[in-house]
């Protein structure tokens, strides 16, 4: 994509004014002390139908975490080649804004989303009903606005609900989640700095992070994927760990695209 050059970017790295406020008066962290290891969630909000010019649409916060997605279609494919006869085709594009991360980004897609927007294609792709779609495409795209931490998690939640929302069918809605493995301790759902903290130059023995997406009413893996060292056995606990979160999540799924539906249904008739 060519860079917009009329547009004022701003300087390439910008200290987050916390920095200036007195100790008494910095606000929490999204961290959550007390309760680390025994399988909590960071508080979720969730929005469905926020931008009008797409089909469907999602908001979702989990902590300081802030991911908008938009979903366009079905409608035909650009490439008559790359359209099925017999199935419909999703294409997922993932982007971090700029401005998202604590070193500012650039607006071309690097080599890490376009790594994001491929795991994100393949959680999802087994929850929707590509057959009832065919020579068609549905374009899910996902805008990271804020990055404390698992963004690919939240982001597979954040499309499923735009998707829900666009009216597309779907075999059941996809709900994301992360677990921080060190050692013989985990955490599920963890911000930045306890995800990437002490480890950004990798992970050592017995340390990884482990993100899987789940279709809850079918209670199947769509998608699973691992980085770091981990033994079998920590790693299936893992899995079912990051199962428990998800279930956790689905009622504020549910709460949110039942308060959508509600919302776009006609008025009753007197």
């Amino acid at each position: 994509m060519p860079v917009d050059t009329k547009r004022i970017r701003g300087p390439e790295e910008s200290q987050s004014p916390l920095l200036f406020l007195s100790p008494g008066k910095v606000p929490e962290a999204s961290s959550r002390q007390g309760v680390r290891g025994n399988g909590d969630v960071r508080p979720v909000f969730a929005r469905c139908g926020l931008i009008s010019q797409a089909k469907g649409s999602a908001y979702l916060e989990a902590g300081n975490t802030k991911i908008i997605c938009s979903v366009y279609g079905p409608r035909e494919a650009e490439r008559k080649d790359e359209s099925d006869m017999k199935t419909g085709r999703l294409v997922c594009d993932f982007r971090l804004a700029p401005f998202s991360c604590m070193k500012r980004g650039a607006w071309i897609q690097g080599s890490e989303e376009r790594d994001l927007s491929q795991t994100l294609l393949e959680s999802l792709q087994p929850g929707v009903c590509l057959h009832r779609y065919p020579r068609s495409q549905i374009e899910v795209n996902v805008m990271v606005l804020e990055n404390d931490g698992s963004i690919l998690a939240h982001a597979v939640t954040c499309a499923s609900m735009a998707l829900a929302d666009g009216g597309i069918e779907m075999f059941d809605v996809v709900l994301g989640c992360t677990l921080r493995q060190n050692g013989s301790a985990c955490l599920v759902d963890p911000s930045f700095s306890e995800e990437y903290g002490s480890w950004q130059e990798g992970y050592g023995e017995e340390q990884g992070c482990v993100t899987v997406a789940l279709l809850p009413n079918l209670n199947q893996v769509s998608g699973l994927t691992a980085d770091g060292e981990m033994r079998e056995d920590m790693l299936a606990d893992a899995v079912r760990s990051c199962m428990d979160g998800c279930h956790k999540l689905y009622p504020v799924l549910q709460q949110a695209l039942t308060r959508a539906v509600k919302k776009k249904a006609p008025p009753p008739e007197k």
